[in-house]
């Protein structure tokens, strides 16, 4: 596998390692057009499994994808930010990332899990993004991704791969049968998360099997000051975090970046 280390760089966040599922049909679209593919793990995914398990699961799913493990980050192992507690960390990776990606100015596309109210980290993660002073003059080349939230779903029940219609138009990518179907293999690729995977497989299976599309959408600040949707977070629901404790881990990065030169007035507001 020929990595041009030169070469414009598409940046992959996320919050814990397999979440990278959301993605795979994007990664892939990036090595095509020639892109060296930089994937950053923000959390040490600790919760459910042995963080190093965790990582060997991701890095064995990502090189199949065709990335370069020397381009795989596990960040959040690095800064000590347990899976669940981004919202206690949230200067500190801010901080970080600003750097890393001032520092990588080869950068032409950043991807990040949706604002949707599935799990705190996955929110955290796409605040502290739209909010760096590295990426606000250059959010249009930002994209998020669903994963799962529980808006009009009840209980423990969830949405897959569904973007919500507030965060505007969808950008669909049409995913031929055969990819399709690796890619549902791929993720059968974590047995350390099996757990998880018990409630998300089928769910994953019939998105793939009655859309199989890839969803992007464009990102947007503005959406920081009042929940993803309506009624109860998933997250909420599943006591992992309340609303409140989270909006005020986001007010913390605002008012870090608050007298960063040339910040946009909007960025700060509440």
């Amino acid at each position: 596998m020929h990595i041009d280390r030169g070469a414009p760089i598409a940046l992959f966040l996320f919050p814990h390692q397999d979440d990278e599922f959301g993605v795979f049909f994007q990664i892939e679209k990036e090595r095509k057009l020639g892109r060296r593919i930089c994937c950053v793990y923000v959390t040490d995914g600790s919760t459910t499994a042995d963080p190093m398990c965790r990582n060997a699961e991701s890095k064995a799913v990502l090189q199949q994808l065709g990335v370069d493990p020397a381009d795989i980050w596990f960040t959040g192992q690095q800064l000590q930010i347990a899976d669940g507690a981004l919202h206690a960390h949230v200067e500190r990776l801010a901080e970080w990332m600003d750097e890393f990606i001032n520092s990588h100015p080869e950068i032409v596309s950043c991807y990040v899990p949706a604002w949707e109210g599935g799990h705190p980290d996955h929110d955290l993660l796409y605040a502290i993004t739209v909010l760096l002073p590295a990426l606000r003059d250059r959010l249009d080349m930002v994209r998020q991704f669903a994963l799962y939230h529980g808006q009009e779903c009840f209980g423990p029940f969830f949405r897959v791969l569904s973007p919500i219609p507030v965060n505007g138009p969808v950008e669909r990518q049409a995913v031929g049968w055969r990819t399709r179907m690796r890619y549902v293999r791929l993720c059968l690729a974590y047995p350390s998360q099996w757990r998880s995977w018990v409630g998300l497989f089928p769910f994953v299976c019939l998105r793939y099997l009655y859309d199989g599309a890839q969803q992007l959408q464009r990102v947007d600040s503005s959406v920081l000051s009042t929940p993803p949707h309506s009624g109860s977070l998933y997250y909420e629901r599943r006591a992992f975090l309340d609303w409140p404790t989270l909006s005020d881990a986001v007010k913390r990065v605002k008012r870090r970046f608050t007298d960063v030169p040339g910040a946009s007035p909007n960025i700060c507001s509440e």
